[in-house]
């Protein structure tokens, strides 16, 4: 990946594997307009790379407080709507590129950073983190980062989070599903770094179709969603991977994938 000269972040690889971190610690990491920007063409960039899996950080204290209000104050509807509109096609963005996702969450994640976190294929916590919409003690509701949340932890854990705006801790995180896993902080980053090794082994272009297959069903009711992963498994199926993995197996030989 060419360095397009982010201001708010930083993008690095090592091996098969991109780190984007969000790289504003003086301003806990919040989500302006620029900021939300420079991650969507982040993770497009990486998307479109032959990179096999990507890591989403945080620099500084904490991982994310959510969006930039100062960037926000006095903006008109119209600005409003570009802002939120931005941030919705980052999260769409993380999910629609083929490669899995990880969050690296330490410290606070609020608002929108706690959409980041719901929003990621998979997250790991360090002991330290705290998560919170707070908009439900304030007076600017957290709408679209329920999308997120609300689609990850489920109705009622959601509007518990929604409506008190108070915080959880990391271990009522992963009891809700809202991470998949909470270390030390000292372990966190070898942590996640044996998630994204574990989760991008395989065939790079199976996984693909799979991760992009199941947002596509996860919200159709069952026959929908059996119909449309039956199809979308068949035609994998026929794909060069697919036939060595049967046949490795068939063989009791390690696979060489073409991806």
């Amino acid at each position: 990946m060419d360095d397009p000269g982010y201001g708010c972040i930083l993008v690095e690889r090592s091996d098969d594997i991109v780190t984007i971190t969000m790289n504003l610690p003086g301003r806990r990491n919040a989500l302006s307009l620029a900021h939300l920007r420079e991650l969507v063409d982040a993770f497009r960039r990486a998307g479109e790379s032959d990179a096999r899996g990507i890591i989403l950080a945080g620099s500084g204290p904490v991982f994310s407080a959510g969006h930039d209000f100062a960037d926000m104050a006095g903006a008109d509807l119209a600005a409003m709507r570009a802002l939120l509109a931005t941030c919705a096609e980052l999260m769409s963005t993380m999910q629609a590129i083929p490669q899995p996702v990880v969050a690296r969450v330490h410290g606070l994640a609020t608002a929108a950073g706690c959409q980041l976190v719901a929003t990621a294929d998979l997250a790991v916590a360090s002991d330290d983190a705290a998560f919170a919409v707070p908009g439900g003690k304030g007076g600017w509701f957290c709408t679209t980062p329920m999308v997120a949340v609300g689609r990850t932890i489920g109705r009622k854990r959601a509007l518990e989070l929604a409506l008190t705006g108070d915080t959880i801790d990391a271990a009522t995180a992963a009891e809700w599903g809202l991470v998949n896993r909470v270390v030390r902080g000292d372990e966190l980053v070898a942590t996640t770094d044996d998630l994204i090794r574990r989760a991008t082994r395989g065939s790079a272009q199976s996984k693909a179709i799979g991760k992009q297959a199941f947002y596509a069903q996860i919200d159709l009711d069952q026959a929908k969603a059996y119909a449309y992963a039956t199809e979308v498994m068949a035609a994998a199926s026929q794909i060069p991977d697919a036939r060595e993995g049967v046949a490795a197996f068939l063989e009791k030989r390690p696979p060489k994938f073409v991806s």
